[in-house]
């Protein structure tokens, strides 16, 4: 598995390799194989790819991975609870039933062993005595899968019986795909500011709010962003409720901006602007533009 490479590299890498050229299907895709290095037929349904990719090799891959973890419950407990929470650590202790000091010996080994990272919330809390809690991101979009929908799934799915997966796939997978989406986001808008480059890129959070996009360009200005993935199109109200826990936060944005997956409102195309930047999902595209060989990562060579 890849533990070195940034989000956007690991794409980059596994779009060159499969040959992506829809953008929607390589994040979707991606979300599932990026970081093993191996070749996916993207012609083939993403959820029959699943079974023959992983579940029947599912032996093979599950005593990989229990040598990296060392088959030890509270990193596996972790890890799951990270693949399926809001990835903060504190809350994630608590969805594995995982004492405070266990947890940090557990997330200090996953990071030393480049399963997990760290991420700090981009602003200091407003209140000094606040204690916000990192996050802690997976590495490889694989691993965040496996132990989404495959790991608590285990005695089903190593029997041939799928049928617990494929509920919670069908249910959950759209949302799954968020984060993808999110890390992508940030990569775009970075990419987009060729004019006044950015300096710093990530996310803020407190105990109140959560802003998806926080930055700062080389100039000074703060920019500040949310994105949607619903199907329908977003209106100004999405830019209101950022304003609000903008001013919450006791941040002041020079700029704004919104990334919804199907598109804007034509009153809300109209605010468009200098303060205020529109992307959709076509702008990711741009993510994928001159690929070459040079971007291929050198993965797990094993083919199963």
């Amino acid at each position: 598995m890849s533990t070195q490479h940034t989000p956007i590299e690991q794409f980059r890498s596994f779009c060159f390799q499969n040959k992506a050229s829809n953008i929607e299907k390589a994040i979707e895709y991606f979300s599932v194989f990026g970081g093993t290095g191996w070749s996916v037929d993207m012609t083939k349904p993403l959820d029959w790819l699943i079974k023959e990719r992983i579940f029947t090799n599912y032996r093979y891959i599950h005593g990989d991975i229990t040598k990296i973890t060392q088959n030890n419950k509270a990193y596996h407990s972790l890890l799951t609870a990270l693949s399926t929470g809001d990835r903060r650590e504190y809350s994630a202790f608590k969805r594995a039933s995982l004492s405070r000091q266990d947890g940090e010996s557990a997330a200090a080994f996953l990071i030393e062993n480049g399963l997990l990272r760290p991420e700090k919330s981009q602003e200091e809390p407003a209140d000094a005595s606040e204690e916000v809690s990192e996050r802690l991101l997976f590495v490889s979009p694989f691993m965040r899968f496996w132990f989404s929908f495959v790991s608590p799934y285990y005695k089903g799915i190593r029997d041939g019986d799928y049928s617990e997966f494929e509920e919670r796939w069908e249910n959950t997978k759209q949302s799954f795909f968020d984060s993808t989406y999110e890390s992508l986001v940030l990569a775009l808008v970075k990419k987009s500011f060729a004019e006044d480059s950015i300096e710093k890129i990530g996310s803020y959070w407190d105990k109140n709010d959560e802003i998806e996009i926080l930055a700062q360009t080389k100039s000074g200005k703060t920019v500040a962003g949310t994105c949607r993935y619903s199907k329908s199109k977003v209106g100004k109200s999405v830019l209101t409720k950022l304003q609000e826990s903008c001013t919450r936060a006791k941040l002041a944005p020079d700029i704004f901006v919104v990334f919804s997956k199907n598109g804007f409102s034509t009153e809300f195309k109209k605010e468009k602007g200098e303060s205020l930047r529109l992307f959709t999902l076509k702008n990711l595209k741009i993510l994928i533009e001159d690929l070459s060989a040079k971007e291929l990562i050198a993965g797990m060579d094993k083919k199963y």
